[in-house]
Parts: C-alpha cells; sequence; structure tokens
C-alpha cells in the first residue's frame, strides 16, 4: 500500500520495531515509502536485519537501541529521530511486554515492570515527540489488543496496562487535537505467542465470527489506514475477525479450556 503522494518525505518512528508485530510494521511503512526510525531493547541482530530489508527497499532506517521500561529512554529514541530526519510524522507504540502470572502473584516490582512499558513509554514517547508531530500535523497510533476489553485472567496486569493505554489513547487524541491525531490499534490473533499450543491457536479461530485468524499484515494494512485517515482520531480499531461481538450463542458443555477468550 503506497502513500497517497509518494512524492513526499514521511518518517515513521516504531517501539519495539524489530521483532514480531513491530518488525511486520517496521517493513510495512518502509514498503509504503515510509523512512523508518527502529526502536529495540536487546534485539540487536533482528533489528540489523529488519534495516537491511528497509534499505533494500530504498528507503533510509535508523536504530535505537533502549529500554523503555526506564524513564529516559523515550527521550533519548525521539531525539535520535530529529538528529536524524529533523521530522516525525508517524508514531507506533508497538513495545510491550505479554508477561503470564496469577493474579495473586502480581508483586509491586512485577506490576510496575509491566505498566512502565506498556503505559508509562508510550505517554512518554508520545509527551518527547509531540512537537515533531505538531510541526508535521502528524499521527500516533498505539497498539493495545483484545485483553484492553476482555478480562484476561491468565494476563491480569497486562490486560490493566492494555486497558489503560486503550484509555491513554482517547486523553491523548482530545489533549492534542487538531495539529495531532492518535488512534489505537486492538489486533486479535494475527501472531501466536511463542509458547502456544498449535490446538490453543486453532481454537481462536473457531470462535471468530470469520472462522479464521489473521496475519500481521492485516495489522499493517490498518496502521497505514490510521495513518492517513485525517478525520479519524480518538479511535481504539479492533482487529480481530469479529472476536469482540462475542459468541454467537452460550457455551455448551463442550467447550473446555482451549476456547477461553484469553490471548492475542
Amino acid at each position: 500500500m503506497a502513500l497517497t503522494d509518494p512524492g513526499r518525505q514521511r518518517v515513521a518512528l516504531v517501539t519495539g520495531g524489530a521483532v514480531r508485530l513491530g518488525r511486520a510494521i517496521s517493513l510495512g511503512l518502509a514498503d509504503a515509502g515510509y523512512d523508518v526510525v527502529v526502536g529495540y531493547r536487546s534485539s540487536s541482530s533482528e533489528a540489523l536485519e529488519v534495516k537491511e530489508r528497509v534499505e533494500a527497499m530504498g528507503r533510509r532506517c535508523v536504530l535505537v537501541q533502549g529500554d523503555l521500561a526506564h524513564a529516559g529512554a523515550p527521550e533519548a529514541l525521539v531525539s535520535a529521530a530529529a538528529s536524524e530526519f529533523g521530522a516525525l510524522h508517524l508514531l507506533v507504540n508497538s513495545a510491550a511486554s505479554f508477561r503470564t502470572i496469577p493474579l495473586e502473584e502480581v508483586d509491586p516490582d512485577e506490576w510496575d515492570a509491566v505498566m512502565n512499558l506498556n503505559v508509562r513509554a508510550p505517554h512518554l514517547t508520545v509527551r518527547a515527540a509531540a512537537h515533531l508531530l505538531r510541526e508535521a500535523r502528524g499521527s500516533v497510533v498505539n497498539i493495545t489488543d483484545l485483553s484492553a476489553f476482555q478480562a484476561w485472567a491468565e494476563y491480569p496486569h497486562h490486560a490493566v496496562s492494555k486497558a489503560a493505554l486503550a484509555h491513554l489513547t482517547r486523553i491523548q487524541a482530545r489533549a492534542l487535537a487538531p495539529e495531532i491525531r492518535v488512534n489505537a490499534i486492538a489486533p486479535g490473533a494475527v501472531l501466536p505467542p511463542d509458547d502456544w499450543a498449535p490446538e490453543r491457536w486453532d481454537a481462536l479461530a473457531r470462535r471468530a465470527p470469520l472462522k479464521r485468524v489473521g496475519s500481521p499484515g492485516d495489522v499493517v494494512r490498518a496502521v497505514l489506514y490510521l495513518a492517513e485517515a485525517e478525520f479519524v482520531t480518538g479511535h481504539v480499531l479492533p482487529v480481530d475477525g469479529g472476536r469482540l461481538l462475542g459468541p454467537s450463542a452460550p457455551p455448551s458443555a463442550s467447550d473446555d479450556e482451549t476456547n477461553r477468550d484469553e490471548g492475542t
């Protein structure tokens, strides 16, 4: 999907942009004509591979290493983008943890680790980038997930953090309008966690109204839509095959734990 006007320079910053869904977003934006700043924490080899692929498309790519759970990292990430390009048109907050732990075992350190990365970092990154985005009349896309709307008991503090990010999206949209638009995407089953059994992934496909799982490309297309949708702000767009609609009938006795609506 190309930009409406491919002659314009466009710069995007993607946090967590070296692996999994962030990687797909980085490459999809480059394919659409964006120069890309890729933030990553420890995946240096994966980040270098993304850089090589972006540059093979004829776009520029800057890699910035940093742990966004630390309060100073967002500012350093944005400063690198400003130094290299002098502009920023799109910020995608994709970096996140996905921790599973029983609710009663979530201690203060565990709680803070998830909240700092999943909620505080998107706030601080937007805060640091606001002047660049305002000059460009750019936009922000926050990546949340369906746990923002559902009680995922296996991922308690993750779910709370994603619900907070969904509401932060609305607050950012209100506070930064009219110069900056802020939206979010809530992916459903588009990329299985590494530790999931295939049976559990297949169960999500059976429960979705569209009767299939999606792909990272579905999210990339949603990011590109929101980046160009000049009359859309403050919304969380589910990309989930209809799972938020819920079941079409009450659960039957044959439903087992693999059919629980918990997971990406």
